[in-house]
């Protein structure tokens, strides 16, 4: 029975590090035409001389690898904790795509960061040598099975944190079964639900503690170093009254898509008593023009330009955060689409939330609407809808506010939690 399991992990070791080498093989060829997979690409080869340049001998490393930008906001609750309480340790933190990596390779809360070469056994044998790494956290997703197979072998804790488990994933499918025994490899998982530990036991893991989203850490500490705008302040100031400080009712639509555009611009245009500030997901040349044509016949000012205007457009990254607490309503773009954006930094500010309808995947979303705070829509006739509900009836925006706000007060403290178990293993 030994020799039968041995052969089919040696199989399944095979069959993955060939599908890796394939995999490869194609991002080198379109690194050639696509500029977001030749910075990946560039990279990854680059990661082992940032290493050899900046690790300290005897230096004691906790590595943290994030697939992305919202999987770092996921992770930097814990990062800034640790570095609070520990500050003897150094922190690696990795990247497998460039929209999280180019944004956050300033970040001053790690002491290295780079890119992750490429799930090979040589790549993992060779990043695991130079860093050592006394402890790793794995940010949600990424179950590369060479560097988790390596880091177990090692004797390394890892830890699943912010993780989320779906009946779809391959490792409760039957054909993924084998697979599914990289998750051996975890130390602990620290998942967001119930769902997700039972899903785990079915595979007979147990190693599991829920501890919610550190992402409700990470948005109750954005809230709290909210920036001045002075550039939005006066943009609404424009429109307000000696009694009025500031409008009463002010719409932020934050990462829309056209699909999402074409719905609330509609009803901005029958109704100019709201005013309107749209943070698009995309902020290029081509997608700003076509918000403003859409908008002609109102004066839409952007964000680089100064105040004034009918629309306020922020065409630049890293202020959304901070404008949704302007709102009155809120609106979280992507829903037409791939899936929704964050919804939990708009509520946050105890505002609405309003978002579309591929939201299904994204538990945020699915207890917002439980709570009362968040609202899907569908169609152009449900947003008007909702929205001429919000402008005549104050006690139901209010209330809908503060359930969205009271949601994501009583979801943090998952950052406290998993620190308080893991790093006394140091």
């Amino acid at each position: 029975m030994a020799i039968t399991m041995t052969s089919k992990k040696q199989g399944l070791g095979i069959m993955y590090n060939l599908i890796i080498y394939l995999y490869l093989l194609g991002v080198a060829l379109v690194s050639r035409f696509n500029d977001k997979v030749r910075k990946m690409w560039r990279g990854e080869r680059d990661a082992f001389g940032v290493l050899r340049e900046k690790v300290e001998p005897g230096a004691r490393y906790v590595w943290f690898h994030a697939a992305s930008l919202g999987e770092f906001e996921q992770g930097r609750p814990l990062m800034e904790q640790l570095r609070r309480e520990r500050p003897e340790l150094k922190i690696l933190l990795t990247f497998f795509s460039p929209s999280g990596y180019e944004v956050r390779k300033n970040y001053d809360g790690a002491d290295i960061i780079c890119y992750l070469p490429l799930d090979t056994i040589r790549n993992a044998r060779k990043f695991l040598r130079l860093i050592r790494p006394e402890m790793a956290f794995f940010i949600k997703y990424e179950f590369w099975y060479n560097y988790l197979h390596i880091l177990k072998h090692r004797g390394v804790p890892v830890y699943s944190v912010s993780s989320i488990f779906r009946d779809g994933q391959v490792f409760f499918r039957w054909y993924g079964r084998q697979y599914g025994r990289v998750l051996r490899c975890f130390t602990h998982f620290y998942v967001q639900n119930e769902k997700s530990r039972q899903l785990l036991a079915t595979i007979g893991l147990t190693n599991v503690t829920i501890t919610g989203d550190t992402r409700f850490d990470r948005v109750l500490q954005i809230k709290e170093q909210a920036k001045e705008l002075p550039i939005v302040d006066a943009f609404l100031s424009s429109h307000s009254s000696p009694l009025t400080p500031h409008p009463s009712k002010v719409f932020v639509a934050g990462s829309s898509w056209p699909p999402d555009e074409e719905i609330f611009i509609r009803y901005f245009k029958e109704h100019p008593e709201w005013k309107l500030i749209i943070a698009p997901h995309v902020i290029g040349e081509d997608h700003l023009q076509q918000i403003e044509k859409q908008l002609e016949g109102f004066e839409v000012k952007r964000y680089s330009r100064g105040a004034g205007g009918d629309v306020l457009i922020i065409d630049c990254f890293g202020l959304l955060s901070s404008i949704y607490r302007y709102a009155t309503v809120t609106y979280v773009g992507g829903g037409f689409g791939v899936g929704i954006h964050n919804t939990v930094e708009a509520a946050v500010w105890g505002v609405p939330v309003i978002f579309g309808p591929n939201n299904e995947k994204f538990q945020e979303a699915q207890e917002l609407k439980t709570c009362g705070g968040g609202f899907e829509i569908k169609s152009y006739e449900d947003f008007a809808s909702l929205m001429d509900r919000f402008a005549s009836d104050s006690q139901f925006t209010a209330s809908a506010g503060h359930a969205a706000g009271q949601y994501v007060e009583q979801k943090a403290g998952a950052t406290r939690k998993i620190l308080s178990d893991t790093i006394t293993r140091l």
